[in-house]
């Protein structure tokens, strides 16, 4: 959990200034489900992506 609390912080929060709560929650929430579960290379995965690694993953198993 700390390596990604400081991904988030580097890539996403440091350089923002937020107006409202809302549009933070909306930010972080498209961070997230965008970005950081889709894109970005996880260990667990051979640091692949896990859009990659599923694409692969079903291509081998049909």
């Amino acid at each position: 959990m700390e390596g990604t609390d400081g991904s988030f912080k580097k890539e996403l929060v440091h350089d923002e200034d937020y107006a409202t709560r809302a549009e933070a929650k909306a930010s972080i929430f498209e961070y997230i489900e965008a970005f950081y579960n889709r894109v970005r290379r996880h260990s667990a995965l051979g640091y692949v992506a896990p859009d990659e690694y599923e694409r692969t993953h079903n291509q081998t198993h049909r």
